[in-house]
């Protein structure tokens, strides 16, 4: 049979003689790899089960390309990874997949696994799917609201989204991060944390940053549900992560973020990340102490530097990030994953 690819250079598809698998490996549960004929143009689409699935991808060609990997509901799963002429690159990355493939109250999605290879000069030699061997695969599950969550549309975006990228193949992100939920809404719904619960598997990690929507929880309904939050992790023999919640970009005029809004203090005068810092403390939980490192880095832009970082100029947005901000959070996410020794390193990028 005769073999080929698809080579992605700018906006042209071009065909060349490299392998590609067999057509029929192709369908549901066949355990068998997938390759360049499942893309057109700069799409592919694989027509997997829900599951956990390896990706291993050739990038480059005879021109110099720059060429980034995004999948599923606008998840960077791979950065823009620039490459000389003639000299391609290989790189891998695993990816979850299920439905709803993003939000989990959202829209179901499409079936199967979608990816998009773009960046300012895409070039995709090659391209192989395989189902991830679970004893082999760890899984990062993420219990969070808009801020963490994969936002369906542009220019919105939340760390969790950013996160998949700096990380390699045998670790996954499963982000049940959903929009407007709190501590309360997140254990009443039964799609959120009932869902998520029975997935943990033994060494998962489950990072969990609820604050945002606590607008009106009071101290001890937000303890005892961190608490409740933390101890049905354990149960499941997960490893939970609580994460104190990025702050907003609100401003004192001495160009320090204010101790209210900006730093999570509602109106009952609950100090949220001051409550994950105790529970975290009082439960030998890893703490993540998101806000005070999204503080610094705030800060340290100042108040025109920091806009970029949120939806500011695009919305008059001070919570809400865009793509440029939740990459960064989300570097400061990785940072805190390797310095905990949560993640081991070889298994980061």
């Amino acid at each position: 049979m005769r073999r080929t690819t698809i080579t992605l250079l700018a906006a042209l598809t071009v065909a060349t003689a490299l392998s590609a698998v067999p057509a029929q490996a192709h369908g549901r549960g066949t355990g068998m790899g997938m390759g360049m004929e499942n893309c057109i143009a700069t799409a592919c689409h694989f027509d997997v089960a829900p599951g956990t699935y390896d990706v291993r991808v050739r990038l480059g060609g005879d021109t110099a390309a720059s060429t980034g990997i995004t999948g599923e509901t606008r998840r960077t799963l791979l950065a823009e990874t620039p490459t000389a002429a003639g000299e391609p690159v290989t790189r891998t990355f695993t990816v979850n997949v299920r439905t709803p493939e993003g939000e989990p109250t959202g829209a179901e999605g499409t079936p199967g696994l979608d990816l998009v290879v773009g960046g300012s000069a895409p070039a995709l030699a090659d391209i192989r799917v395989t189902p991830a061997a679970a004893r082999h695969t760890r899984q990062i599950f993420l219990v969070g609201d808009s801020t963490v969550c994969d936002q369906p549309g542009d220019p919105y975006s939340g760390w969790g989204q950013q996160l998949p990228q700096y990380l390699r193949k045998g670790v996954s992100v499963a982000n049940y991060g959903d929009s407007g939920e709190s501590t309360v809404t997140y254990l009443g719904d039964p799609r959120l944390f009932a869902t998520v619960q029975p997935l943990i598997r033994k060494g998962d990690l489950v990072l969990i940053q609820l604050a945002h929507n606590d607008k009106q929880t009071d101290e001890a309904t937000y303890r005892a549900n961190l608490e409740t939050l933390v101890a049905g992790v354990r149960d499941k023999g997960g490893r939970p992560v609580l994460v104190t919640p990025i702050v907003r970009r609100w401003f004192n005029s001495d160009g320090t973020l204010n101790n209210g809004t900006a730093l999570l203090v509602n109106g009952l005068g609950v100090d949220h990340p001051a409550v994950t810092r105790s529970v975290a403390a009082a439960h030998d939980v890893p703490l993540i102490d998101l806000t005070a490192r999204t503080k610094a880095l705030v800060e340290s832009l100042g108040v025109e530097g920091s806009k970029a970082l949120y939806l500011y100029n695009e919305k008059r947005d001070n919570t809400h990030t865009s793509a440029y901000g939740a990459t960064a959070y989300a570097q400061l996410v990785r940072d805190e994953l390797l310095a905990q020794h949560l993640v081991p390193e070889r298994l980061l990028r």
